[in-house]
């Protein structure tokens, strides 16, 4: 299978029917991991994961070599489409999302970080244009952070906002709309109503509804960015400190790696 097959697949699990779950992974073991689960049709890294993995705070901390370098080392060790979290583009989204096809990579976040739409929608347009220089279908999940960034602007605002973003990264070639927040039914259904069906792509949190519900509702995508990452590290200590405190290990433990 090509690459611009690769890509072919992701692009086609967004516009399914069936909500598509991608777990974040943040390095190779994770990502073999998950990638031997029956259920996973694609993977997604996770930027702040593997920020945490080499030292660096969540933000473009990071040098992009060593971000792009992790996702390319996932994408060859798995045989199923990868998307990579590429922040904000590190300075230059379509230089970035060129090196990324070229590490095996065939999707991406990018981020707008609230900047003014149309440097936002300039930064889609580049990344889209150089996907296309390389023949490649690139499934491009453009995120608005009009809930993360919103700040004290009242809910209808930031509303607003996320779906008149979301309609012009979908004109400028995106994908799909990434709207990560906490909210609850009724914001899905005024994003979606807005934007699309099988346009929204959205992170689980706590608020959010059940997948099968996203799915009645026409959600494209569900992701779970950091936490997947937490959960592990979170079961690590516990083993640890059970160790501490005198405990030995479990049975049944599973060679993964």
């Amino acid at each position: 299978m090509t690459i611009a097959d690769t890509a072919a697949e992701l692009r086609r699990l967004h516009t399914a029917p069936e909500l598509l779950q991608v777990v974040n992974v943040w390095d190779v073991a994770s990502a073999k991991a998950v990638a031997a689960l029956p259920g996973t049709r694609a993977i997604a890294t996770a930027s702040h994961s593997i920020a945490a993995t080499f030292g660096y705070p969540d933000g473009e901390h990071i040098p992009a070599e060593l971000m792009l370098d992790m996702a390319g080392r996932i994408a060859r060790a798995v045989d199923v489409p990868v998307s990579a979290d590429l922040e904000a583009g590190y300075g230059d989204p379509g230089e970035t999302i060129r090196r990324a096809i070229g590490l095996g990579v065939v999707g991406a976040n990018l981020e707008d970080q609230l900047k003014p739409l149309a440097d936002s929608v300039a930064a889609v347009e580049a990344a889209v244009a150089a996907a296309d220089a390389e023949g490649v279908p690139f499934a491009l999940n453009a995120r608005t952070d009009a809930f993360l960034r919103g700040g004290d602007r009242p809910r209808d605002v930031r509303i607003a906002d996320a779906i008149d973003r979301g309609r012009a990264y979908i004109e400028a070639g995106a994908t799909c709309v990434f709207v990560p927040g906490d909210f609850g039914e009724d914001v899905v259904a005024e994003l979606v109503d807005g934007i699309g069906e099988l346009r929204i792509s959205l992170i689980g949190l706590p608020r959010l509804p059940p997948p099968a519900r996203l799915q009645e509702l026409g959600v494209a995508r569900l992701s779970y960015g950091p936490t997947t990452q937490r959960v592990a590290l979170g079961a690590l200590q516990d083993l640890a400190r059970g160790l501490y405190a005198g405990g030995v290990l479990p049975g049944g433990i599973r060679p993964l790696a």
